[in-house]
């Protein structure tokens, strides 16, 4: 008895320090171990490989291991990964996962995340994937992905890790058939994670004026809302309406459109944009409207459009090339009602230590897409577009709701109190701080009894830093 009161408090202090960190500063305490793996099929060349451990040696990874399987094999892999970790018998800082295989082969990928998600040692730690796609034939040397990942973590350790990736994306950016194509990020993360070997709580130094978008042209922002039958949606929409105007957004709303009206006006934004006078710097469209099972945007007539059809209407825009364009989904993307993870026995025990709330299942969770020889990117993440200067936040996981009450949705309220309060700040920056504060919250369903959980998941492409104001 006195040794399960013990390892209670034990973890419940662990998980007390991390949330209390996590509030206190917004960055991960990587605490414990940081361990690697990676899972490379036959074909890829050992000159890859051998340039991953380098960078997770750079990053500061004590354990990494090497292991050769087919893409088949690669979900049991994983699982005798998780178990490792679990009977590790401490807490493990951070678990970074690569995939390597030929082009178009890793394609099932949310049961290889979802594996890692559920590991009880890794809960409310970071999990970050890399998933390299390689081309066969093509030369067997790592590309400028690889090469600028390894030279920029060791060059400037002090940069959260969406920092770096944010500058590589800009180095390995292509241009194909008119188009610019770059890897891609998909972010569940709580905190800024800063992997290089400095002090978790130390000042970061101001990045240089030259990595910034310039916005010193016109912002133009639509707001299409869906507002019949869907309680507090006229809140969210006066609420991110000031937003925009408060930030400089030249905004045009649209209430209650179809199916085919949220095409239409996203035509029509893209050729105002195209024939407007003088340059255009940036792009905000938020979409908010009830959600399909598989992730459709529902109009007022209850017909279905796919959102990433409107990202794609947006991105053939001329004005604005090379120019941030920014997308806010406000929509369930299925039907499942996340319960977290967290403590479950003795609750009033853990309500006594004050441990943290359940997390998120799908919160801490890092993807990064992109081509392992630096070839073309396109076509490298499956179900989304891979071209440059994209921001995409979905206001819940894929297959989750999006709650929303009277008083209207977490994301949207919370993302305008935080823009608000730092409207100078880096975007993905403050949305992984929209992110945390949502995570935080315990969510009463219309239709169930029990407490859920929420998380966003934030898609980009972006190639520097975006402040919304100077």
């Amino acid at each position: 008895m006195a040794f399960l009161v013990s390892g209670t408090l034990r973890v419940a202090a662990q998980m007390a320090d991390a949330r209390e960190s996590l509030r206190r500063k917004g960055k991960y305490n990587l605490q414990g171990p940081r361990v690697a793996l990676t899972l490379s099929s036959p074909e890829v060349s050992a000159s890859i490989v051998a340039v991953l451990e380098g960078v997770f040696q750079t990053l500061g990874f004590q354990s990494c291991q090497r292991r050769k399987a087919s893409v088949q094999d690669f979900h049991g892999e994983l699982t005798r990964f998780r178990e490792q970790l679990d009977a590790h018998g401490g807490p493990v800082g951070c678990a970074l996962v690569a995939l390597v295989a030929p082009s178009g082969q890793l394609q099932q990928l949310r049961p290889l995340v979802w594996e890692l998600s559920h590991c009880g040692a890794l809960r409310g730690c970071p999990k970050i994937f890399l998933l390299l796609s390689s081309i066969p034939g093509a030369a067997p040397k790592p590309g400028a992905f690889l090469s600028g990942l390894s030279e920029l973590c060791g060059r400037c350790p002090h940069w959260s890790l969406l920092q770096l990736l944010t500058e590589v994306f800009c180095r390995t950016t292509e241009e194909y058939a008119g188009a610019t194509y770059c890897p891609v990020l998909r972010s569940s993360l709580r905190g800024a994670l800063c992997l290089g070997d400095v002090e978790p709580w130390g000042p970061e130094p101001e990045p240089s004026p030259i990595t910034q978008y310039d916005l010193s042209g016109t912002k133009a922002a639509l707001l299409l809302a869906v507002i019949r039958g869907r309680s507090g949606a006229q809140h969210d929409v006066k609420a991110l309406g000031g937003l925009c105007q408060a930030l400089g957004f030249k905004t045009t709303l649209r209430t209650n459109p179809t199916a085919q009206a949220f095409q239409e006006e996203l035509a029509q934004f893209r050729e105002q944009l195209d024939t407007h006078r003088g340059p255009v710097s940036c792009a905000l469209v938020a979409l908010m409207a009830h959600g399909g099972p598989q992730g459709q945007l529902l109009g007022a007539d209850g017909q279905e459009v796919q959102p990433e059809a409107l990202v794609q209407e947006l991105s053939r825009c001329r004005a604005l090339r090379g120019c941030p364009k920014i997308f806010l989904l406000q929509a369930c993307r299925g039907g499942h009602r996340d319960a977290g993870m967290g403590p479950t026995a003795l609750p009033w025990f853990w309500r006594w230590l004050q441990a943290p709330p359940a997390t998120p299942s799908h919160a801490d969770i890092l993807q990064v897409y992109v081509n392992a020889q630096g070839s073309s990117s396109r076509d490298l993440t499956p179900g989304s577009s891979n071209q440059a200067d994209i921001l995409t936040v979905y206001a819940a996981a894929e297959g989750c709701v999006a709650y929303r009450d009277e008083k209207g949705s977490d994301f949207i309220q919370t993302l305008v109190e935080v823009l608000r309060t730092a409207p100078q700040g880096d975007l993905l920056e403050l949305l992984t701080e929209v992110n945390r504060q949502v995570c935080e919250l315990d969510v009463l369903g219309p239709d169930c009894d029990e407490r859920r959980k929420a998380c966003l998941e934030i898609h980009s492409s972006l190639r520097h830093r975006l402040c919304l104001q100077a």
